[in-house]
């Protein structure tokens, strides 16, 4: 596993939101976003990740930085999740994770003693060139908002 790195060039992707339609990431050309990768929709960990995002979307859209998640979820479970937590932002479903693969995220992982191939939890700003800005893979779900967040009030 290798994830992408800052000034490395992300990989151009087209993947199904929740509501099914297709996103591209050339749609956010000249925009900053920030592609975060999270295992899986309703679960505690994703849930408290994805409500930090939701509850500093003003100060996110602030710095001009717009917000896509990326799981292997369906769509409808992704619809789902939206609707449960009242999420303003995109997520996209990622099911035979190849864009998770493309940005380096996908690998050997172990949980409770098993071993199994998931997504890690590491996002990606990428900047308004289509450059990764910055790589965030060292946070807490609790605390994944205030780091980014941190990270822009500094430029």
């Amino acid at each position: 596993m290798n994830p992408l790195k800052v000034n490395d060039i992300a990989p151009k992707f087209s993947l199904p939101d929740q509501d099914g339609e297709k996103i591209n990431l050339s749609d956010y050309q000249g925009q900053r976003v920030l592609i975060y990768f999270y295992p899986k929709a309703m679960t505690p960990g994703c849930t408290v990740q994805a409500c930090g995002l939701r509850d500093n979307m003003d100060e996110l859209k602030k710095a001009g930085v717009e917000v896509l998640g990326i799981s292997t979820d369906k769509p409808e479970k992704l619809s789902r999740f939206t609707e449960k937590e009242l999420l303003n932002f995109t997520l996209l479903s990622d099911e035979d994770h190849q864009v998770a693969q493309q940005f380096g995220v996908w690998g050997e992982k172990t949980f409770m003693g098993k071993t199994y191939d998931g997504i890690h939890r590491t996002s990606f700003l990428i900047d308004a060139t289509g450059k990764v800005e910055k790589v965030f893979n060292n946070f807490k779900t609790t605390n994944h908002h205030d780091i980014v967040l941190s990270y822009l009030q500094q430029q």
